[in-house]
């Protein structure tokens, strides 16, 4: 077959196998959430780019999706040790070279022409490593020596991002771990045995946190901890309460446009969402995540190897578990980390690497079928 046939086969089969559903559904979100970053940021000066760069943002990543999807995610995985390599790479330049990003403590590179937060490409890296690794060595995945080791490529990223520190993303990066380690076959036992660890190592994790991440648990344990700190959070809960049933309307929301609650545009958007659409709008959100959701586990089944599930399944607890945690401090039934809502925030850097995760998604989507690609 030559160069000309094996192209035009190519195209044909990336057009007919490509997950239409999922790629509309996304830009439905993003889009909304331009929207809603619009009205967050209504008439505030020092926010008047929010909505230009999201857009643009938008763009650059549904054209990383195209891109990424066109690559063999198996090329991706046979070099996953050269990935980790950048994983710790972008970390360590991060840890050295980086700046305090708006929102505190975190380490940003000023890439010029943008900010970058190396820990959200990093997680995202992270999941073609742990699947690949994962998949090299599924038959021994019962030795609790091949779960240690498995755990030693997650946990060197995690300290890089936790003494950043970014708890939020820390955890994530965990939380994507235990779910791929688990999809792979890891026995109950060795579960149980890294909850008791977990428990040993939690006070020393605690001594070593911020004041500012400690406070943040405390209030969300005790409010009367730190009256300001919980402010915030309270001015949520009045907002999502004054939506009602069909919201308030658009740019009509009394909490967001009177400036009362704050970070409105980043942690605090469903708050705007349920203000301005109410119970109706924040259910249709949460229905169109979740048909994404669907849409990427159902490319984990369609998937032609243990690689390819992995990956799916890791890129769908990235945006299961940011939306969980992200409507959770909203509703105040988990603390405050600073996790973005997927699509819908505002953040360049959240939305380009989960929109590279799309396209990780589609790769294993338009190979399904070995014979055609």
């Amino acid at each position: 077959m030559n160069t000309q046939s094996r192209t035009t086969q190519f195209v044909s089969s990336y057009l007919r196998n490509f997950d239409y559903i999922l790629l509309v559904m996304v830009i439905i979100l993003i889009a909304f959430g331009v929207m809603m970053i619009a009205s967050a940021t209504r008439d505030v000066a020092s926010l008047a780019d929010r909505v230009p760069s999201q857009i643009l943002f938008g763009f650059v990543g549904i054209g990383v999706v195209m891109i990424v999807a066109a690559i063999d995610y198996r090329l991706l995985t046979s070099t996953y040790l050269w990935i980790y390599g950048v994983i710790v790479f972008i970390l360590g330049i991060g840890s050295l070279l980086g700046v305090e990003g708006e929102a505190g403590a975190q380490s940003w590179l000023n890439l010029g022409i943008a900010g970058f937060q190396p820990s959200e490409l990093a997680k995202m890296l992270l999941i073609i490593v742990l699947a690949q690794q994962l998949a090299v060595n599924v038959e021994q995945i019962e030795k609790f020596s091949t779960i240690l080791k498995s755990l030693a490529f997650a946990a060197i990223p995690a300290i890089f991002i936790f003494i950043q520190p970014d708890l939020g993303i820390t955890v994530l990066v965990l939380v994507i771990w235990f779910v791929m380690v688990w999809s792979a076959g890891m026995r109950w036992e060795h579960i149980l045995a890294f909850v008791l660890v977990g428990m040993i190592v939690a006070p020393i994790l605690w001594s070593q946190m911020e004041d500012y991440q400690r406070s943040r648990i405390a209030v969300f344990v005790n409010p009367s901890v730190d009256e300001d700190a919980f402010y915030n959070i309270d001015q949520a809960l009045t907002a999502i309460g004054s939506g009602g049933l069909m919201g308030q309307g658009y740019m009509q929301g009394s909490q967001s446009q009177l400036r009362f609650l704050r970070v409105r545009h980043t942690d605090f958007i469903f708050a705007v969402i349920a203000e301005e659409f109410g119970f109706v709008g924040g259910i249709i959100v949460l229905l169109l995540i979740l048909v994404v959701l669907f849409r990427i586990l159902r490319a984990a089944r369609m998937a032609p190897d243990i690689s390819g599930r992995l990956i799916c399944l890791g890129v769908a607890t990235v945006i299961f578990f940011q939306t969980l945690v992200s409507i959770g401090m909203n509703v105040r039934i988990m603390p405050v980390t600073g996790l973005t809502l997927p699509f819908i925030s505002s953040g360049g850097s959240s939305l380009v690497t989960l929109l590279f995760g799309i396209g990780l998604v589609e790769s294993v989507v338009l190979r399904h079928n070995p014979r055609e690609l």
